[in-house]
């Protein structure tokens, strides 16, 4: 065991039972997070790779502001085993994962919903209707992650986004493989009149044996058409990779080149280091991607245009659960970095973390308000000055590129200190609002704590 710096409470990877943590500095001097379950014996697993004052330096950027979520449940059993959400969670919500359907047209190794195993099963129209309904009560309007499986199988997806908004709901992001935004014909045009707001696109990189190895063939031609097919549409997109050690880490560079060169309608790359719940093996530990060496990753694949002290963590969640960027592209097409706040993250509420995502991963507002504009335009000649602005704002939209990257917890790293502070829950139909690392919790036999 190493030098405690901090204690917090985590599970037994083995049986899920909450048991007594350590942050501690490891004889390397990275910060591990160890504990001891008196029946299945010792776990340690890394969570910082630097040094002690950097990691608590990183820390820093937490807000103090409370943000407790509305009618939440009574607390009985504790965290984790309550969460939907519970009383003594820190965060009403920010972006929320309906799972449509538990259907899906690939069969990845990695998955963490282990999508297409167990009977096939999509949500009713009327099951949506009522998630929509208590979201709503919930704190809503939320922003919406249809999600799956994979949700482009059912044809419905625009009578969803319809019930959706008449409901209150305006934002609604596509998690997507962009199997069928590659093959269909018109579909990618279909999901941006239905209402789709960005397509948060599953893209690991630029070899084929990348997408073997995760997603169980190669896809890469599919991809790229994925993406071809959404800028003739106009469908904002998110490139998201799924990072996993030894496969594709070398490839984040190439990656944020690609993206960078394709705004604005590439609004930005959303890194998912691999997380091992779902259908996922557990590596060595030494083998496990932290923050430090993706922003270390970042800065030397993209030969130091974005460093890593453009970065800072979350706000409104807690800093070591994610990283944050945005860019400006300035005449030239050079990046240039924004300032960060002074507590080192984009947003210190949920209500924050709402909006940004809205606004920098969807398409820009001002294009739907342009003809409204004109209207009014053509009757005030005060709405010149508004309209200039109105192109300012717009332009300046247009040139910006977020970079950022979410650490999930498994039952090896989950830290109770950092879970109460999540803002992205999944929709579960007895529990309601479940937050998405206790939702996808798995002990190392497959056995899920929510998940059936």
């Amino acid at each position: 065991m190493g030098e405690v710096i901090s204690k917090t409470k985590s599970v037994c990877p083995v049986c899920l039972k909450v048991i007594e943590a350590n942050r501690t500095v490891g004889e390397d001097g990275c910060i591990y997070l160890e504990k001891t379950c008196g029946e299945h014996g010792d776990f340690s697993a890394l969570i910082w790779e630097g040094a002690l004052s950097d990691y608590l330096a990183w820390g820093n950027s937490q807000s103090s502001v409370l943000d407790t979520p509305p009618a939440a449940l009574p607390v009985r059993d504790g965290c984790p085993y309550d969460c939907g959400l519970c009383e003594r969670h820190e965060r009403p919500g920010c972006c929320v994962l309906l799972e449509l359907t538990n259907r899906c047209n690939l069969d990845c190794p990695i998955c963490f919903a282990s999508a297409g195993e167990g009977e096939p099963k999509d949500l009713s129209l009327e099951e949506i209707t009522r998630q929509y309904d208590m979201l709503m009560a919930r704190g809503g309007p939320f922003n919406i992650q249809l999600s799956g499986g994979e949700p482009t199988v059912r044809d419905d997806l625009p009578q969803i986004i319809a019930l959706g908004r008449e409901k209150g709901f305006s934002f609604f992001q596509l998690n997507t493989n962009g199997v069928r935004l590659a093959n269909e014909a018109g579909y990618a045009k279909l999901l941006k009149e239905a209402g789709v707001s960005c397509a948060f696109l599953q893209f690991d990189g630029f070899r084929d044996e990348t997408y073997t190895k995760l997603r169980g063939r190669p896809l890469l031609g599919e991809k790229l058409r994925a993406v071809e097919n959404c800028e003739s549409a106009g469908l904002p997109v998110v490139l998201v990779p799924t990072v996993v050690p030894g496969v594709n880490d070398g490839e984040l560079g190439e990656i944020l080149r690609f993206a960078a060169e394709r705004m604005p309608f590439v609004r930005g790359v959303h890194f998912q280091p691999v997380s091992y719940f779902g259908r996922c093996a557990l590596p060595a530990p030494e083998r496990r991607l932290t923050i430090p060496r993706m922003l270390k990753g970042i800065e030397e694949q993209t030969g130091g245009i974005m460093k890593a002290a453009d970065f800072g963590g979350g706000g409104a969640e807690s800093p070591y659960c994610s990283f944050h960027a945005s860019y400006m592209k300035q005449d030239g097409g050079k990046l240039r970095a924004l300032p960060r706040k002074n507590t080192q993250s984009c947003c210190v509420k949920s209500s924050d973390a709402r909006d940004f995502v809205s606004r920098q991963w969807g398409g820009s507002r001002l294009k739907l308000q342009k003809k409204d504009s004109a209207k009014k335009a053509s009757q005030k000649e005060s709405m010149v000055e508004t309209s200039s602005l109105d192109d300012f704002l717009e332009k300046a939209h247009e040139r910006t590129f977020a970079v950022s990257g979410m650490l999930f917890q498994d039952a090896w790293t989950l830290d109770l200190d950092r879970l109460r502070r999540c803002y992205i829950c999944e929709v579960d139909t007895q529990r309601e609002m479940v937050p998405f690392c206790a939702y996808n919790l798995t002990a190392a036999n497959g056995r899920a704590l929510y998940r059936k």
